[in-house]
């Protein structure tokens, strides 16, 4: 499909949190109209004054080839009536967390026209909820309905003696990207409507390059095709960085100013609990999911065993390019006060019941051992004293896969053909 009639279309940006608020003062830099929603529980706060002020995009934007984006802008329209986001947008952003997806979906479905787009970041099961609630609400719309592996990059609202601010502190923008469709026969189209997203400008710039590391290997800048949703979901890394970080990182942040005499407004996983033994981990943890991704015939990102021996992890590739490291014994004040600062945050509470759990099903089903992943569930939900699995309603039946055999589920991930229970 030629997908240049996105181009003077609004773009519509469901949840304004950090990814939303971001994404959406940068499309409207970049020359579009923008319509940012978000729940009425939560607009109150974070639209507040954003008719007057705007929004502004701040921070050090580190990228490997050093787009940036900066300033003050006024969006379209910020609001907590979806109808008003989405009537007459091309491209609709999904930018909340993975719980709040349900909702969301249910309150869209109805609302959709013929040839959206839908782009949930991170995928985080959002295109099975999507396309399962689509079925069951008898919604025939074209839609296309993808996912990315990671948001566009690291931020944080800059928040003021209590008050959050509607300013974006952008740390870096990523010039690698990864997504698919659901089903797969629409992933052709899914990725080209990106171009009409200015958030990815950085990844646009990057197109086509490609970086040889020091080790010889290619590393491939611009967007890149997942193999089915199934790739998109393992790919994101957050689970295989943010749990083993979290819980083996407890003592770390719960000793910071108590023990530590250290302010906790400065605390970071990144740049105080890592190290070589949580690392260790995590590199076991990756190989789980390689083992995952190989018995179920789909793709998975690059990830060097080395890679996880870095405070930036994987991630600092992802915008700086394929030898960026920073090691253990240094220390790395661009991630002081990114947190988190309690155990009751997503790198568990959302990281865990989603992409953990999730995991460690598709391992019974496949019969491929997940120990590792296992162990973070059982620690975590140990360390928060509830069984963050059994509370989850992420399991495989909930996203419509769970009783497909093998073939039965690439059919639906390749071509949408759905098999009924």
């Amino acid at each position: 499909m030629d997908m240049r009639y996105l181009k003077d279309m609004p773009i519509a940006i469901l949840g304004a949190g950090a990814v939303g608020k971001t994404m959406a003062a940068d499309c409207a830099m970049g020359g579009k109209e923008v319509r940012l929603w978000d729940q009425p529980r939560f607009a109150k706060t974070n639209f507040t004054n954003i008719e007057k002020t705007g929004i502004t995009l701040s921070g050090n934007q580190f990228s490997y080839f050093g787009f940036q984006r900066k300033g003050n802008v006024k969006i379209a329209l910020a609001t907590d009536d979806m109808a008003k986001a989405v009537k007459g947008a091309g491209i609709i952003i999904v930018a909340t967390v993975a719980i709040a997806h349900e909702d969301v979906f249910r309150q869209l479905i109805p609302l959709l026209e013929d040839g959206q787009v839908i782009h949930i970041l991170p995928d985080n099961c959002g295109t099975f909820v999507c396309r399962k609630l689509m079925r069951e609400m008898g919604c025939t719309k074209k839609v296309i309905v993808g996912a990315w592996y990671t948001a566009p990059y690291g931020i944080r609202i800059v928040r003021r003696g209590g008050v959050t601010t509607n300013e974006c502190k952008v740390e870096d923008r990523i010039t690698t990207i990864r997504g698919c469709a659901l089903p797969d026969t629409d992933t052709d189209d899914f990725m080209a409507s990106a171009w009409y997203i200015p958030a990815f400008d950085a990844i646009m710039d990057a197109e086509g390059e490609v970086t040889i590391s020091k080790k010889g290997e290619a590393f491939q800048h611009g967007f890149i095709r997942g193999n089915t949703v199934l790739d998109i979901n393992l790919s994101n890394v957050n689970p295989v960085i943010h749990v083993p970080g979290a819980v083996l990182g407890a003592a770390v942040m719960q000793n910071f100013d108590k023990v530590l005499d250290q302010e906790m407004k400065n605390y970071s996983l990144y740049g105080f609990a890592l190290c070589p033994a949580i690392a260790e981990v995590q590199a076991r943890f990756w190989e789980e999911e390689k083992a995952l991704a190989a018995a179920m015939e789909v793709g998975l990102c690059t990830v060097n065993y080395e890679d996880f021996f870095s405070r930036t992890t994987m991630y600092g590739k992802e915008y700086m390019g394929p030898d960026f490291a920073v090691p253990f014994t240094e220390k790395y004040e661009n991630f002081f006060g990114d947190g988190p600062f309690d155990l009751e945050n997503r790198y568990i509470t959302e990281d865990v019941p989603v992409g953990c759990y999730f995991m460690s099903q598709l391992g019974r089903k496949y019969g491929v051992p997940t120990p590792i992943i296992d162990s973070m569930i059982l620690l975590a939900s140990t360390m928060l004293k509830r069984d963050l699995a059994k509370e989850s309603k992420y399991t495989l039946d909930y996203l419509d896969i769970g009783h497909m055999t093998h073939e039965q589920l690439h059919k639906y991930l390749r071509e949408g053909v759905f098999t009924e229970r």
